[in-house]
C-alpha cells in the first residue's frame, strides 16, 4: 500500500516538474510574459464590452457574448480555490474598468491593468509586482483558440433537425 502511494508521488512531483519546465521553455520562446490571475481575460472583457456597445449591428450581441465568456477564467479560478467568485470578479472588473478609463495624468489607476487574483488570501492585487506572471505564448494561442472554437460555431448553417417520436393512434379513440 505505501509503495503505491509513493509511486503515486513521485509520478505527481515529475508532472509538476515537466509543467513547471514547459512554462520556463514558453517563457523564453515568447519573450515576454502578461499578469496572470484572470488578468488579461478580465482586462478584455471590459475592453470588448465597451466596444460592443460602439457596433451598431446585431454582431455587438456576439462580441458582448463572447466578453462575458472570457469571464469564466477568472471565476473558475476562484471557484477552484474556495473562494467567493462573484465578489473576486465583481472587484477585478472594477480595476480593469477603473483602468481603462484613466487618463493620461492617472497613473497609479493606469496600473489596474496588472491586477489579478490571489486565490491564497482571496483578494486582488498587482499581479505583475507579485510575480504571478503567464507566458504572452501560451494566453495568445489560448484565446486563438477560443476564437477560432466561435467562429466554426456561428459558421455551422445547417440546423440538425429531430423529428418527434410519432404518436399511435388509440384504436379505443381515447
Amino acid at each position: 500500500m505505501g509503495d503505491t502511494n509513493l509511486g503515486y508521488q513521485l509520478d505527481e512531483m515529475e508532472r509538476s516538474l515537466h509543467d513547471s519546465l514547459s512554462v520556463i521553455k514558453r517563457t523564453l520562446e515568447s519573450g515576454s510574459v502578461v499578469p496572470g490571475g484572470g488578468a488579461v481575460e478580465t482586462a478584455l472583457s471590459i475592453y470588448l464590452e465597451n466596444f460592443a456597445a460602439s457596433v451598431g449591428s446585431r454582431e455587438q450581441l456576439a462580441i458582448a457574448e463572447f466578453a462575458s465568456a472570457l469571464l469564466a477564467i477568472p471565476k473558475q479560478l476562484a471557484v477552484n480555490a474556495a473562494k467567493d467568485s462573484s465578489d473576486l470578479v465583481a472587484k477585478l472588473r472594477a480595476y480593469h474598468a477603473s483602468s481603462q478609463s484613466a487618463t493620461q495624468g492617472e497613473e497609479k489607476k493606469r496600473k489596474y491593468r496588472f491586477y489579478g487574483l490571489d486565490l491564497m488570501e482571496g483578494k486582488v492585487r498587482n499581479n505583475l509586482e507579485a510575480g504571478v506572471l503567464e507566458p504572452s505564448m501560451s494566453k495568445v494561442r489560448s484565446l486563438k483558440s477560443a476564437v477560432e472554437a466561435c467562429i466554426s460555431i456561428l459558421r455551422i448553417d445547417t440546423a440538425i433537425k429531430v423529428d418527434p417520436k410519432p404518436v399511435e393512434e388509440d384504436p379505443h379513440g381515447h
